[in-house]
């Protein structure tokens, strides 16, 4: 069994709707959720553009798998998809200077076991997960200890580095 640590979220619709829909359909379709952390509201991370987004309700899981890392992406994509997700070209993806843009539900990959996996759809560790507050104060919730592979530091030290 493998241990995936995802944070959902959105800022647009029911937000606590949907992401208790999330968390329902990862449990049926991914894994069994065996930890939760509380919901998190925070601004907007990132260039959104023109558009003035809502703010986001964010929730970390840590999740046991019998899916291979792309299988567990591409149900989170439906997922995604399922509960009003439209990826817009052109908009998120790898590129420095990408725009971000509201969203019904969001959800990423953080971490897989300890592995680093790094193809042109997917990165693990998320590539931005220790510069962002919103991800490490739920994930320090459910999983402090966990050390990140390629940085060495455990959750709780990485989050302690935005506060330095």
């Amino acid at each position: 069994m493998n241990r995936l640590a995802l944070l959902i979220g959105g800022n647009q619709g029911d937000r606590h709707g949907l992401i208790e829909q999330a968390t329902v359909l990862i449990q049926q379709r991914i894994g069994a959720v065996v930890a939760v952390s509380a919901d998190y509201e925070t601004d907007p991370w990132g260039d959104f553009g023109q558009e003035k987004p809502q703010r986001f309700l964010n929730r970390a899981l840590l999740v046991a798998t019998p899916l291979v890392p792309h299988a567990a992406l591409a149900e989170a994509q439906a997922i995604e998809r399922e509960l009003g997700r439209q990826r817009r070209p052109g908009v998120g993806g790898s590129s420095p200077h990408r725009v971000y843009s509201s969203r019904p539900m969001d959800i990423d990959l953080i971490f897989w076991n300890d592995d680093v996996i790094d193809t042109p759809d997917l990165q693990i560790p998320h590539p931005r997960a220790h510069l962002r507050r919103f991800v490490l104060e739920p994930l320090a919730e459910i999983m402090p200890d966990y050390r990140h592979p390629t940085l060495g530091q455990t959750v709780v030290e990485l989050l302690a580095r935005l506060d330095a």
